[in-house]
């Protein structure tokens, strides 16, 4: 199975992971001569150490048979001091037809270390369940930008989980593009386990038809002076559905810490739902927290200040919702992902807008 990855430029790695299986995994020279390991986690040096590195036991049954059933976990470990300049990418494709499908990653990141890892979750017109696992470990004066987009065929069910755990001084900046999928639910726990360690959390997700888009996010403060921000950003049309449930928790020992969690749902048609539940669990005092969550519609002052200079109602609406994702995509890790955002949001209101003048017409 072809990919073309030429958007990404120059790849430190490539693993394409098919139906659970590794079936390709390179390296460039200079990686190779860096120390970095990219493929199945059997042949990866104490391989057997990056299980439950992050997340002794699983959360819920996925993970469970995620466990029981996944049959190869690809491994990315990046050794101390080990700058990667160029991404690495992680394809997981499905194209096996009433199958269910339990891929695993595994990425550590060392101390002093830091690297982009970018996983491309793409399926064929398949039917079914698709339940990844993701685990990563940034080390102490760490960084890992990570990416994951989704893409599933429209008959495909995930159910995802990503867990991160973060040392002294380190960073996790964690990217999420929701597009595709049935019924796509993922649960993002970010846990800031060393001192001065940061986490930021950032999605976008369009719902089209009767998609059902579903984010769970858990970000653990457990050491002094940590910080956290979340930013999640979703449009839904159709008679689409999504839920967001966050969670910020400062347990006793995190003092000073700074944490900020907001959602914000556009609604595209009366037959739309959102659901947004902010949540905080604070343990101790001189911390700064807040959260904050929006559902609504295109807002109609923005619309008819654009209407009112000649731009047509359909126009202003698309207009308003490429700028109500850009601050988002300006997040991504990488120019790639921005655009391959971008691209698919223009494509979603490009059938929104042929709806509406089909509609007209009639």
């Amino acid at each position: 199975m072809q990919h073309d990855l030429s958007a990404y430029g120059e790849l430190a790695a490539v693993v394409v992971v098919r139906n659970g299986w590794v079936t390709e995994a390179s390296r460039t020279s200079d990686s190779v001569d860096g120390g970095l390991y990219v493929g199945p986690v059997g042949d990866a040096p104490d391989g057997e150490a990056l299980f439950g590195a992050v997340q002794e036991e699983p959360v819920d049954l996925f993970g469970h048979l995620n466990r029981a059933f996944g049959p190869e976990p690809v491994a990315v470990v990046v050794p101390d001091g080990v700058r990667l300049e160029a991404p690495v990418i992680v394809v997981v494709l499905t194209d096996a037809d009433g199958a269910a499908i339990f891929p695993r990653v595994l990425v550590q990141v060392g101390d002093d270390a830091s690297a982009t890892v970018i996983e491309l979750h793409t399926s064929t017109e398949v039917d079914a369940v698709v339940a990844p696992v993701l685990e990563a470990t940034v080390g102490r004066d760490g960084h890992l930008h990570h990416a994951l987009v989704q893409e599933l065929g429209p008959r495909v069910f995930q159910l995802g989980h990503q867990a991160f755990r973060v040392g002294q001084s380190g960073r996790i900046d964690a990217f999420s593009a929701g597009l595709g999928g049935d019924y796509a639910r993922t649960r993002i726990d970010c846990r800031l386990a060393g001192r001065g360690a940061e986490g930021r959390l950032v999605a976008a997700y369009f719902g089209e038809d009767d998609q059902t888009l579903d984010f769970r996010t858990f970000q653990d403060h457990a050491a002094p002076d940590t910080r956290s921000e979340l930013l999640f950003k979703g449009a839904l049309d159709g008679s689409s559905r999504s839920v967001y449930t966050g969670l910020i928790r400062v347990r006793p020992e995190a003092v000073r810490t700074v944490a900020h969690q907001t959602n914000r749902n556009v609604k595209l048609s009366s037959e739309a739902w959102a659901e947004s539940v902010p949540n905080l669990e604070i343990e101790t005092d001189d911390v700064v927290c807040s959260h904050a969550s929006t559902v609504s519609p295109v807002d109609e002052d923005q619309r008819f200040f654009l209407e009112s200079r000649g731009v047509p109602t359909v126009a202003a609406e698309r207009l308003l919702l490429e700028g109500f994702f850009e601050d988002v995509a300006d997040l991504a890790p990488h120019p790639a992902v921005a655009e391959t955002l971008r691209d698919a949001l223009a494509d979603r209101l490009d059938r929104r807008d042929a709806k509406s003048g089909a509609e007209t017409s009639s």
